[in-house]
């Protein structure tokens, strides 16, 4: 039996499928969301949990030949990769280095810009709705640094970022243990950027959203997006032994929307960075801020369960075996810097980001499927992106005027 069953089907529950639900509600739609797992659960729930108003500079591959020689070697800790999956990562690893080019990485810049400005804007009002208030740490997000280049990196950095009017503070040494008293090992100073918010428990504020989303007369239902079918003026899917109906349908799969759009004959250059965290008990003073290791590359989160280490990017394939290499390499480092307690979970978290080559999100239309939308490859920034894209899209969805130009977002760029 087909039910009409709303306007929208959005595919996939994390929050950015959450967020863009709620952004279509607002525009008076009637939604199913699905998933065939819990809302928030997969690549959502693990990050340090930044709103992050200051990342107007999506993450560039390197291009000085110190750095990839480094790389090349597995001597830095901010990244790392598997040498089994170069041959199936390469296309998109040698498009990211060119889209990381002096000439091709301003459209980066002025592509992510308009997301990022309304970043917090359009979580604001979200949150205030369900109720979460309580998750928001807003207090920014430090990054520090030992050594002169690091330094150098880090100021230069904030110098780029106050041309975007961010606020942006230098700590010196002592500046920087007044804000964060625990902090020891060595750290000659850092850059505090306030106008970033951080959620103390991602998957909290996702189904915090998803209550909200429920309670405005959505549902949500478990189902596989591989059903998906169009029977020509509707998409299909099914869901707990029912086939649901919908004029529009939106996958907002995450790391898993590059294979469903080549299924579908698209082709994205992606690939993912798979990143780890573990949660430790708070030393005697706790931490206040997220904290950002310049020259190590990783960050520490204050959250509720604990002070979360998240690690930089593992370059793998999605499905790959886990290889936490490089948590177990930065606990020492992370111990001395913060004093961390003991582990609060002894197996680690793993998830993969999704990434285009031009570091920009996948937004808008299927070209060749009318009614058929993709929401994915937001890479870090899934949860500071998602309230923004999801108002982008919904207002595209909707025919309504869109606050930017989405052009810059659409599949068919590639």
């Amino acid at each position: 039996m087909t039910v009409a069953d709303g306007d929208v089907l959005v595919l996939g529950a994390g929050i950015v499928g959450i967020a863009l639900a709620l952004k279509l509600q607002a525009f008076g739609r009637r939604v199913v969301l699905l998933d065939r797992g819990e809302p928030g659960a997969a690549t959502s729930f693990g990050n340090a949990g930044l709103i992050e108003r200051s990342s107007v500079f999506p993450y560039a591959f390197p291009r000085d030949w110190r750095t990839l020689r480094d790389h090349a070697l597995q001597r830095k800790l901010a990244a790392r990769y598997h040498w089994q999956a170069l041959p199936f990562i390469s296309r998109w690893l040698l498009s990211y280095w060119r889209h990381s080019s002096a000439a091709r990485y301003p459209a980066a810049v002025a592509g992510a810009l308009p997301l990022v400005e309304r970043s917090w804007t359009e979580h604001a009002p979200l949150i205030d709705s369900a109720g979460a208030g309580d998750l928001v740490n807003e207090r920014g997000w430090i990054k520090v640094f030992r050594t002169a280049a690091g330094r150098t990196e880090a100021l230069d950095l904030a110098e780029r970022s106050r041309a975007y009017g961010l606020r942006v503070n230098v700590l010196s040494r002592e500046a920087l243990r007044e804000c964060e008293p625990v902090l020891g090992d060595g750290v000659a100073g850092g850059v505090h950027y306030p106008d970033s918010r951080q959620i103390r428990d991602p998957q909290a504020l996702s189904l915090a959203y998803l209550a909200l989303f429920r309670r405005q007369g959505g549902r949500f239902v478990q189902g596989d997006a591989r059903s998906l079918r169009s029977d020509g003026a509707h998409w299909t899917v099914d869901a707990g032994g029912r086939r649901l109906r919908a004029q529009h349908a939106v996958l907002t799969l995450g790391p898993w929307g590059e294979e469903f759009s080549r299924q579908l004959g698209y082709r994205p250059v992606m690939g993912v960075k798979r990143g780890y965290h573990r949660h430790f008990t708070p030393g005697a003073q706790g931490l206040r801020h997220v904290i950002v290791d310049v020259d190590h590359g990783y960050a520490l989160a204050p959250t509720a369960r604990g002070i979360r280490l998240t690690t930089g990017a593992e370059f793998a394939r999605r499905d790959a075996r886990c290889t936490p290499v490089q948590l177990d390499r930065l606990e020492p480092i992370a111990r001395r810097l913060a004093g961390l307690g003991e582990r609060v979970d002894q197996q680690p978290w793993m998830g993969s980001r999704p990434c285009t080559s031009d570091m920009l999100p996948i937004l808008g239309p299927a070209p060749q499927h009318p009614g058929l939308w993709f929401s994915f490859g937001h890479a870090h920034h899934g949860l500071t992106l998602s309230a923004s894209s999801g108002r982008l899209l919904a207002e595209m969805i909707c025919g309504q005027p869109t606050f930017t130009d989405a052009r810059p977002y659409r599949i068919d760029r590639f």
